[in-house]
């Protein structure tokens, strides 16, 4: 049985957060809103935060009482409004991960473009499943299963979107006894993935200085207009992700400076067939 979330859906809340974001900029307070549209004041700001679900005609009416100029936005928002919350593959899982996990797994399957960076392992969208059941198997986790599951279904989003990752060269000095083949089966996939148009891989190499990304996984993600950025910090739990434009602006900058020191693209695949080939040697 699903469990109950203890926090909004990341749809209301980003639904909440965009309709925030209009009143704002046009610096209309949010009692004189819940008035205009027959609300208390406890109910707009629950709309506000992500609490109270209204539908695709109270943001019609809603963004024309505060005049938002924006006719393909708002359809937007009242397109995910009238969405029903735990709607995609992943509402399955729900009692299996954290809600962290799952709003970013939701976040990344509506993502425009993806962009990503990790210190030590194969990002998790270009992995082989050979990589994605090692990596799970040894994973702190009473359903590791599930884990390879969503893992292998995120990465349908390539499919679609555009991604643009940063490996770490050291990630294909990894020894892995139990599978042996493994790392012959991941360098093809990401020789394969280097041919997709909508793909962009780089390789940071051994002789980088250390500072440079160094400090954690991060993740990227832009949408269609009028959503804002999203940036995901990864962690045992599950990761964090945050709206706030200076902080996803501060990442976005720290992302350019580790794939301004990373191999170019050209660089990056000639690496990836040297590493091919040299395990046939």
């Amino acid at each position: 049985m699903t469990q109950k979330r203890a926090t909004p859906s990341i749809k209301r809340r980003r639904v909440g957060a965009q309709l925030r974001q209009w009143r704002e900029a046009v610096e209309m307070p949010s009692g004189d809103v819940a008035r205009a549209m027959g609300w208390s004041q406890p109910r707009f700001s629950r709309v506000e935060r992500g609490y109270y679900r209204i539908g695709r005609d109270d943001v019609l009416d809603l963004c024309k009482k505060i005049g938002v100029d924006d006719p393909k936005g708002v359809e937007e928002v009242a397109r995910v409004a009238e969405e029903p919350a735990g709607k995609g593959w992943w509402a399955s899982y729900a009692d299996k991960v954290s809600e962290a996990y799952l709003d970013f797994v939701e976040l990344e399957a509506e993502a425009e473009t993806i962009r990503i960076v990790h210190p030590k392992v194969i990002p998790g969208l270009v992995q082989s499943p050979l990589y994605v059941r090692e990596m799970h198997s040894r994973a702190r986790s009473n359903d590791s299963e599930s884990l390879i599951a969503i893992r292998l279904a995120r990465q349908e989003v390539l499919s679609r979107a555009k991604f643009h990752g940063v490996i770490p060269e050291s990630a294909f000095h990894a020894e892995f006894e139990s599978s042996p083949g493994l790392m012959e089966d991941q360098l093809r996939k990401l020789i394969a993935a280097t041919k997709m148009e909508n793909v962009t891989l780089q390789i940071l190499p051994l002789k980088a200085h250390p500072s440079i990304g160094s400090n954690g996984a991060m993740t990227i993600l832009t949408f269609w207009h009028p959503w804002t950025p999203v940036a995901s910090i990864d962690n045992p739990m599950g990761g964090s992700h945050t709206y706030d434009p200076a902080q996803v602006a501060y990442l976005e900058a720290e992302f350019e400076r580790i794939s301004s020191a990373a191999l170019p693209v050209d660089q990056s695949r000639d690496l990836l067939n040297e590493y091919l080939e040299g395990l046939h040697k």
